[in-house]
């Protein structure tokens, strides 16, 4: 599933292609994805010159003069610019035309995505307003860990997956920050001292920053506004590495299921 890493990857590669550029028009192949694209979305961007865009979490958000575009890329979508001329497979469900002869194209084989469509600020949209801080703001700062964390019983790898309490880490990253900060992902997060806080909070930061600079992680769909793979998975230290040593102290790595995701640790490394 693209986090926040690979969605971040995404805005980057696109938005040099489509700010200041105007829409000329939508196609909507299938409307049926996670939500329905609206069916006054065509009518709404049509004409309308692309004035930013940005991300809140694991959405993108393309500002215009009318409304804001809300894109989510789901369970295995990708945003790519492609020529109009070329021809869509048959996941290719929306392109948005530009003026320039170039158009997004959203791809979605599992139709999870989505592309809705606020003429308020987007910020309050139903599906941004309750997100949390960004990991890599100021806002996002081990001591508001320890105090967001006081009291919990939850794991601390389910804990970081709540976008409400910081927003976009996702599994995989979940996974990687807390082996480097030598802490177990089933540990009541609520036991996490102010140290271990500040220490996880840093490896939360750098392992997204260095996601970041290896384009993401592709482990099956994830392609970037080029169409091509994010290559930070050659750099997991436990994720999806069950029974590999540990790249540390060379024991097995191990995996426990958390819920209905996979939980990827070193019994030695983490406590």
């Amino acid at each position: 599933m693209p986090e926040l890493p690979e969605v971040e990857t995404t805005r980057r590669g696109i938005e040099p292609y489509v700010v200041g550029r105007t829409v000329t028009h939508l196609i909507v192949r299938n409307p049926r994805l996670r939500w329905r694209v609206p069916a006054k979305l065509e009518k709404e961007l049509a004409g309308q010159t692309i004035a930013s865009v940005t991300r809140r979490g694991k959405y993108l958000l393309f500002a215009t003069a009318a409304g804001t575009a809300i894109l989510h890329l789901g369970m295995s979508g990708s945003l790519r610019v492609a020529a109009c001329s070329q021809a869509p497979d048959k996941y290719d469900h929306v392109d948005i035309v530009l003026d320039s002869g170039d158009c997004l194209r959203l791809r979605d084989p599992r139709r999870f995505g989505s592309l809705l469509w606020t003429r308020d600020e987007p910020l309050r949209h139903h599906l941004l307003k309750d997100l949390g801080p960004e990991p890599l703001s100021p806002d996002f700062s081990g001591g508001y860990l320890h105090e967001t964390l006081r009291g919990r019983r939850r794991n601390i790898r389910d804990t970081l997956l709540d976008s409400r309490l910081v927003a976009g880490i996702g599994n995989i990253y979940a996974n990687e920050a807390l082996f480097a900060a030598g802490i177990r992902p089933t540990r009541p997060a609520g036991k996490i001292s102010r140290v271990q806080c500040e220490q996880l909070a840093t490896a939360i930061r750098a392992t997204l920053q260095r996601a970041l600079r290896a384009g993401g992680t592709t482990l099956r769909d994830f392609r970037n506004g080029h169409g091509e793979p994010g290559y930070f998975q050659q750099s997991l230290k436990v994720y999806g590495r069950e029974g590999e040593p540990c790249r540390r102290c060379r024991s097995p790595v191990r995996l426990k299921r958390l819920g209905q995701r996979s939980a990827f640790y070193c019994p030695k490394c983490q406590l």
